[in-house]
């Protein structure tokens, strides 16, 4: 890790925290990290890339302190994955970052914004992967929808310890509300059912990791649904359609959007809606890009 770039992210983010980041200059950081113009966009390209370096910084020294933490350690300790959870909470209070988020959350920068969110969605991925070392690959498929539920629990059961001035050690308030997740988890794999399905997730995880979908790859999927599914008559002709649209060169996008909604509820009662979602989730990424 270059030392010099890291030393002017950390004299960055305590001013962003003190002035804001809008009232913050590029100017102010080179003169208060006492660099030069050139060497600040050796190493940034904008204020946003300096924020997203910030927060890669803050991952890596959680990283490195979870890992530290679990060499020689049954991967399956519960005690581990709390310590391992309460690291990061840790990093956040010591480098005031609640203030720096709510900052950007209430700012108008759309890349911004979709910086914190990254880096939230990141984080849930590594407790998503840290709940089915602990618990078992049998819960994979809860896994995502149990991290959802344990981060929004924690949000609010810390605002209320804070609002009442309660005392509390994160390592205890973590344990309980792991402990409420792992009920929760159970009572999942009793109904064999979660609210958020794999085609949500695979839509956020998309959103987040901007990863762009191809037409190529729109197409294989529609291959892949012909193929594997048998379609009635009404299904049949409006995925035609939709395929053909996309087959064009020019592609009318208010006409497709226009087919996805009907078609997804063409299948509603059938026993592929997930494919179906997909499919279509990708079709409006696709049309976002072109």
């Amino acid at each position: 890790m270059n030392e010099r770039k890291r030393k002017v992210t950390d004299i960055a983010l305590k001013l962003f925290i003190e002035k804001g980041f809008q009232e913050t200059s590029i100017q102010e950081i080179i003169e208060k990290a006492n660099i030069s113009k050139g060497t600040f966009y050796n190493y940034f390209s904008s204020k946003n890339d300096c924020i997203a370096e910030i927060l890669e910084n803050i991952r890596y020294d959680a990283s490195q302190q979870r890992v530290a933490m679990q060499i020689g350690k049954d991967p399956q300790d519960r005690a581990v994955l709390i310590e391992q959870i309460t690291i990061l909470m840790k990093l956040n209070e010591e480098r005031n970052l609640r203030a720096l988020f709510e900052n950007i959350l209430y700012s108008n920068q759309a890349d911004l914004k979709k910086l914190v969110l990254q880096h939230r969605v990141i984080e849930m991925e590594w407790l998503a992967n840290r709940l089915v070392d602990v618990m078992g690959e049998e819960i994979r498929e809860y896994s995502t929808e149990a991290t959802v539920l344990y981060f929004g629990m924690l949000q609010y059961m810390l605002l209320t310890l804070n609002l009442t001035n309660s005392q509390y050690a994160l390592e205890e308030v973590n344990e309980r509300i792991l402990s409420y997740v792992e009920v929760l988890i159970r009572e999942m794999k009793k109904k064999g059912s979660t609210i958020l399905n794999n085609s949500a997730i695979d839509l956020l995880q998309a959103n987040v990791h901007k990863k762009v979908v191809t037409k190529s790859e729109i197409m294989d999927m529609a291959s892949q649904l012909r193929t594997q599914n048998e379609f009635n008559e009404e299904q049949q002709d409006l995925f035609d359609v939709i395929v053909s649209e996309l087959e064009r060169d020019r592609v009318r996008k208010i006409v497709v959007r226009k087919l996805l909604k009907p078609f997804l509820k063409l299948f509603e009662e059938t026993r592929t809606p997930t494919q179906i979602q997909s499919f279509t989730n990708a079709v409006w990424n696709y049309l976002k890009t072109i």
